[in-house]
């Protein structure tokens, strides 16, 4: 009989070639191998619209398998696999790789959907989408080519014992897209990227820029012993309360608060968004700042739209939509009357924002006489585009508001800090259209919208 101690030292060896040794390829003929004259790889069945018209052409070639359609631009066509062995909450890393050519929009031409089932039947009507293509340039411009790559990681349901993985190409318009291979393995899950936003409810009044500077830096204190990692302040925080104009209590940027707010922030560790009206040389901005942990500033934003009592005190507007890289996520910065257009947030997702803070006078009020207000507009912005919605205001409520518009954390007429924690990671999917960041993008239908990009004139109406 073998001594113990040999049996534990053979276990461990066991566990260390088993922990070493590649994980199972769960798909069947991963890279298209096959026979010459064949209209699809061994292992892939065809999926093709009901309509014959509108239906892509698939090509098996040694060089994978091509989608394409000369003649009808708005043809679809792909190709699918059934893997089997799923385990319910096991985590699978997919990856692909397609070789495009004269695509004109990547993101919505070429995807990848994963199906998980159950018995056979779907556990989501909409399945999941694999983030991808990437692009070594990038997807701007016309009629893109390149080598594509999807690389994610899905947690397959409880309930999933098999999946369908399908490669689907929409609307080629003249192009094509070549799948070279695909992957799909188990592996470990991806952490959970918890994140502690907060925002501030604040407005003081009889005050003085120096005093507002105090208050607004006890709230950051605040936040910092609450364990939070960023907190939002309001607009023009040296400005409300004083009765001052933003031209009165204007400073260069970096400038005498943001080394204030540097300091506190360095001192609680944590990253600090706030409005200050910023003067650079003869011109006079509504602009926010992003202070990092290190008290550090990292980025401003500019106020794009500006209402009449802005723009008749001399207020320039600012002209981009910039996104700021942290340590937990990529954010973007709106100020107060941005909210009013759609666009403002919808750039920001589309460059990789997910979550929004917005410094703002005012207002976010509930609906009143089946008016739409703030509240309402905030909650549908992050609806619209998947984001995290943050506002800190002087009139209503500050919020943090999730993407699927539920308030996560209002001050509901208390002065002080609130904050929610969140997942960053976690994809919960609207029902039957699926989870709304992967998918809103894909399809949008950006050339029929030139007429947003025209200055214009649009008569107010008949004249009377």
């Amino acid at each position: 009989m073998p001594c113990p101690y040999v049996v534990f030292l053979l276990g461990l060896v066991v566990a260390g070639i088993a922990a070493t040794a590649p994980a199972a390829e769960l798909i069947r003929n991963p890279r298209f191998s096959s026979p010459a004259g064949e209209q699809l790889p061994p292992d892939w069945t065809a999926w093709l619209p009901n309509w014959e018209g509108a239906r892509c052409t698939l090509e098996a070639t040694h060089e994978g398998l091509r989608v394409s359609a000369p003649r009808r631009p708005f043809a679809v066509g792909g190709a699918q696999q059934t893997v089997s062995g799923i385990v319910g909450g096991q985590a699978y890393a997919v990856e692909a790789e397609c070789e495009l050519h004269r695509i004109s929009f990547p993101y919505q031409a070429a995807s990848i959907r994963v199906d998980w089932l159950a018995a056979g039947q779907m556990t989501h009507p909409a399945g999941e989408l694999v983030r991808g293509p990437f692009l070594p340039g990038g997807t701007r411009g016309t009629r893109v080519s390149g080598v594509g790559t999807f690389r994610d990681v899905l947690i397959a349901p409880d309930s999933a014992d098999s999946a369908r993985i399908a490669l689907e190409v929409r609307w080629p318009q003249g192009g094509s897209v070549l799948w070279k291979q695909v992957s799909v393995q188990p592996t470990t899950p991806p952490p959970p990227r918890k994140v502690k936003i907060g925002t501030v409810y604040l407005r003081p009044s009889d005050s003085t820029p120096e005093k507002n500077l105090d208050l607004w830096c006890q709230q950051v204190d605040a936040a910092g012993r609450l364990g939070l990692d960023i907190v939002c302040l309001c607009e023009a925080i040296l400005q409300i309360g004083t009765g001052k104009q933003g031209a009165d209590i204007a400073e260069p940027i970096p400038g005498p608060s943001t080394e204030r707010l540097g300091e506190v922030a360095r001192r609680n560790h944590l990253w600090v968004v706030a409005g200050l009206m910023e003067r650079q040389g003869a011109d006079l901005y509504n602009t926010a700042v992003l202070i990092d942990r290190e008290g550090r500033l990292a980025g401003t934003y500019r106020k794009v739209h500006l209402p009449r009592e802005e723009w008749r005190s001399g207020v320039r507007p600012g002209g981009e939509y910039p996104v700021f890289t942290t340590d937990f996520g990529t954010i973007g910065i709106q100020i107060c009357y941005d909210w009013f257009f759609p666009e403002v947030a919808g750039i920001f997702a589309r460059e990789g924002a997910e979550i929004i803070f917005a410094p703002t006078w005012g207002t976010t009020f509930p609906d009143k006489d089946g008016m739409a207000e703030g509240e309402t507009v905030f909650r549908v912005r992050a609806r619209d585009n998947g984001v995290y919605m943050v506002p800190s205001v002087y009139d209503g409520s500050s919020m943090v508001i999730d993407p699927l518009g539920r308030i996560l954390a209002s001050n509901e007429g208390k002065a002080g800090v609130f904050w929610a924690e969140v997942d960053l990671n976690a994809r919960e999917p609207l029902w039957w259209v699926g989870h709304w960041r992967s998918i809103g993008p894909r399809d949008r239908m950006p050339g029929t919208y030139q007429d947003l990009l025209d200055m214009h004139i649009q008569p107010d109406g008949p004249a009377k």
